[in-house]
């Protein structure tokens, strides 16, 4: 059986929400788990400050693209590229053309850490995300998702934020 490669999906721009929700819904439809992974859409969150109230804005970071980690095959190709909003994969000819490990790496579609040494009540330094520079106190630990929950006070309250392992490192 192929391995799962991430592959780049071209939508109409604007598209790239509505893309996944229906790839998504496909996946449940024909019950495609096993063949289709994950969909990723690239986003930067940033603070911003207006009439006095923060806010946090997510702007994608390359629009008209959708990032997909799947099984190829010609029968997942037909139905990716028939799905509204999509006008092809990324590769010549329209032929779906995997990333590299390096390119994967780069765009952080997957990070692995294997050596994460912070443990449950330990104090975290957020570095990057919209809370970077933050510090606070790490709540739960995911290690199958590699995530945890950081405790930071903001506005004189206490706000847990989930954030990725790479995300995060000790005071």
């Amino acid at each position: 059986m192929e391995e799962a490669k991430w592959y780049v999906i071209h939508t109409y721009s604007g598209y790239e929400d509505l893309v996944k929700a229906n790839i998504e819904q496909m996946i449940e439809n024909n019950h495609l788990q096993d063949e289709i992974f994950d969909i990723k859409i690239l986003v930067d969150s940033t603070v911003e400050e207006r009439n006095g109230k923060k806010k946090v804005v997510q702007t994608k970071i390359m629009p008209c693209y959708v990032y997909i980690k799947l099984r190829y095959s010609s029968q997942i190709w037909y139905l990716i590229t028939n799905t509204r909003g999509v006008t092809g994969f990324v590769g010549p000819q329209g032929k779906a053309l995997p990333l590299s490990d390096e390119e994967v790496k780069r765009l952080r579609l997957e990070t692995v850490v294997t050596d994460f040494k912070l443990n449950v009540g330990d104090f975290a330094r957020i570095i990057s995300g919209p809370f970077e520079g933050q510090v606070g106190t790490i709540k739960t630990i995911d290690q199958s998702k590699q995530k945890v929950s950081v405790a930071v006070s903001m506005f004189g309250r206490e706000t847990t934020i989930d954030m990725d392992f790479v995300q995060v490192e000790a005071v």
